[in-house]
């Protein structure tokens, strides 16, 4: 459809979203096209409500489904503002309730084994311990992991600058330990695995290129199986705990959202379910009737 691949350019182009993005957004137009078979008129209210609860009912949780209405009303402001509708009929569609998909994080004890799994006898060991001990370090999504370049990390300020959504830069700190694993990664592993080859991607494979999303995927699963974690492991999953352990630490909501990367702070108060947890301890052990 003429107006989606519109849409999709002007998301790529003038708002400069990334790859993964733009194809988040093209499935998600593509199978609301297909399920309402829409070709002319754009759907009303009605027909996207119904849209959504078929989502519902084809088993999506209520994030995902939350995803998908964002993606319609990105999509309809920016038909609206080509004049291709008179209004939107998202305006008045409110999200589905998230408060049941509390964040999956890992507690201290598993992050420590996670963290010290990886085989340092190996170049590609010493690499993964750098990637997964600079993860939980900064909170970093997979695909700003793995697109780090060498000038992104300075280890003398002990600062990340990272290269997010929307093409937005942040700094984050990063701690000793996690600067230190880079630090033995770089200093004689990385050239191992290049073998004489160059690159600007901080860590990179035996092959020469620079590590991807789904080796990075596998290769957590592969840890986290190996130190009997497997309840559904993701890089998100270590980027949950990094937010959780700040706010179990006392951080504010505000310094966590900056170091995410969240444009809206709605978005970061899905782990506030640690603050409350926390207040539930603070008066189980130390109010005098609790």
């Amino acid at each position: 459809m003429a107006e989606i691949q519109s849409f999709l350019d002007y998301c790529r182009i003038e708002k400069g979203l990334s790859a993964n993005s733009l194809d988040a957004y093209s499935r998600d137009l593509a199978r609301f096209q297909r399920d309402t078979k829409f070709e002319g008129a754009f759907p009303g209210p009605e027909a996207i409500r119904g849209y959504l609860d078929s989502l519902a009912r084809a088993g999506l949780g209520s994030r995902s489904i939350a995803r998908h209405l964002t993606t319609l009303r990105n999509f309809c402001a920016f038909l609206l503002r080509e004049g291709r509708i008179a209004s939107d009929p998202t305006a008045w569609l409110s999200l589905p309730k998230q408060w049941q998909n509390l964040p999956k994080y890992l507690n201290h004890n598993e992050i420590n084994r996670l963290l010290e799994a990886p085989d340092e006898s190996r170049p590609a060991g010493v690499r993964d311990r750098a990637m997964l001990n600079l993860l939980y370090a900064s909170g970093l999504r997979v695909s700003e992991l793995c697109e780090l370049q060498l000038s992104d990390l300075d280890e003398q300020t002990g600062v990340v600058r990272v290269v997010g959504k929307g093409n937005k830069q942040r700094l984050v700190p990063v701690g000793k330990a996690a600067l230190e694993a880079v630090a033995a990664y770089r200093s004689g592993a990385r050239a191992e695995l290049l073998a004489g080859r160059s690159s600007k991607y901080l860590f990179v494979t035996a092959r020469g290129t620079r590590m991807t999303r789904q080796g990075f995927w596998k290769l957590l699963g592969g840890y986290g199986k190996k130190v009997g974690i497997f309840h559904h492991l993701t890089p998100h999953t270590v980027r949950h705990s990094f937010a959780t352990h700040l706010l179990e630490g006392g951080a504010d909501l505000r310094s966590v959202q900056t170091m995410l990367g969240h444009a809206d702070i709605s978005t970061t108060e899905i782990y506030t379910h640690v603050m409350r947890s926390g207040l539930r301890k603070a008066v189980d052990e130390h109010h005098p009737r609790a």
